[in-house]
């Protein structure tokens, strides 16, 4: 421990994933917000993983972090998980994952410090804190698991639609259920808040994400291409999208390409991309702002999925300006035809396409518009903030006890 975190206050943050690299919503959210609580913490780092994490990832968690410790679950042993999971009544997440050794590492933490605090992301960390009632916890449900679970559901396959169907189930009644062993709640939405079918729902606090200040910088803007989508493509909501655009969006503009980048893209997406010219495909890119930047027009045409949509954010602040539908905008409360444009149909979202095509001064206004509008409400330092007053209050609590 370094003389700056002697005199703070010991946290420790449980996460399934290590928050690096940046390839994820859950692991961009925890990275940010870890950077912020430092400021007023002395973290201790719990996560999982189900490889080796590198030195060069761990590094830039040790900025931020007094301790780190990674549990390996291996992935035959998660497989195994899921299989004895349907003798269950947990969700099939909570089991994958989960490990008794991984349980005990944590127990042996909270013996061997004086944490004032535990903070864990997403419900499938509970099982590893919940009995612990001499500390205080917060939980961030991020986003309603269930809702996102359910929405997949008609896109599956006949033969293991019963699958998410049960899942969906596990995940509604164990939301419910963990919400009475924490303390305090959060959620990234008012939108995500209200599928949380709790009856004590509205104490869920609302933290938004972030954008770090790099995407606020002043840089080139190729716009070599019309479109552009940024985002995890292994991520189903994701290849959902581009798909939809690929079928019912880009054969309305024959002389216009979609440029699509992101980390581990589906296989089916590739194969599309190679019998596609309208489609370029380049995976992992180590500036993603360099792939925002080369687009005239962000497409965001999401149909399922739950949370705040960071690559709206992310090209809202790189001025790169966006056409998305409700159910992404909802949670980022951009005023339609000012700061973002928004379709719900294949008719409403070519029209807004050719309406932004079709004017460069245009496009500049509402580039300019959401800009500022991210800039003045979306902040991690602002946002984090928020969560550290949250888990301050229990401490004050605890005092006066």
């Amino acid at each position: 421990m370094n003389s700056s975190q002697a005199h703070k206050p010991q946290l420790l943050i449980v996460l399934s994933r290590f928050p690096f690299p940046l390839e994820k919503g859950d692991k961009l959210r925890a990275f940010y917000q870890i950077k912020e609580l430092s400021k007023t913490y002395d973290i201790t780092l719990f996560a999982t993983s189900d490889s080796k994490v590198s030195m060069a990832h761990q590094q830039m968690l040790e900025t931020y972090c007094s301790r780190i410790v990674i549990a390996y679950i291996p992935k035959w042993r998660r497989t195994l998980s899921l299989a004895l999971a349907l003798f269950s009544e947990l969700p099939f997440q909570v089991h994958y994952f989960y490990s008794n050794l991984a349980r005990k590492k944590i127990k042996s933490l909270v013996e061997e410090n004086e944490y004032k605090h535990i903070y864990c992301q997403l419900i499938r960390t509970t099982e590893y804190v919940k009995n612990i009632h001499h500390i205080p916890k917060t939980l961030d449900y991020m986003d309603a698991l269930s809702t996102g679970i359910e929405r997949r559901i008609e896109r599956r396959h006949w033969y293991d639609k019963w699958l998410f169907r049960l899942e969906a189930k596990r995940l509604k009644k164990y939301e419910l259920k963990i919400f009475d062993f924490f303390e305090n709640h959060t959620i990234i939405s008012r939108q995500d808040r209200q599928l949380i079918s709790h009856p004590e729902r509205e104490k869920i606090h609302c933290i938004p994400n972030g954008i770090a200040p790099s995407f606020f910088e002043t840089l080139e803007r190729p716009e070599e291409y019309d479109f552009v989508f940024v985002g995890n493509m292994s991520y189903p909501p994701n290849i959902d999208a581009v798909k939809y655009m690929v079928e019912a969006i880009l054969p309305k503009f024959p002389a216009s390409k979609l440029l699509v980048s992101g980390a581990t893209p589906h296989p089916s997406l590739v194969k599309i991309a190679q019998h596609n010219s309208q489609l370029e495909i380049t995976g992992w890119v180590e500036d993603i702002r360099d792939a925002y930047l080369n687009g005239k027009i962000f497409l965001a045409p999401m149909k399922i999925g739950t949370g705040m949509q960071n690559k709206l954010l992310e090209a809202m602040a790189l001025k790169t300006p966006c056409i998305t539908t409700d159910l992404a905008n909802n949670p980022i409360e951009a005023t339609d035809g000012k700061e973002i444009l928004v379709g719900n149909t294949s008719e409403e979202i070519i029209s807004q396409m050719k309406y932004l095509l079709e004017s460069s001064e245009t496009r500049t206004q509402i580039a300019a518009a959401a800009q500022d509008f991210v800039k003045e409400k979306y902040s991690w330092e602002e946002t984090t903030y928020q969560l550290i007053e949250i888990m301050n209050q229990n401490h004050v609590e605890s005092t006066i006890k």
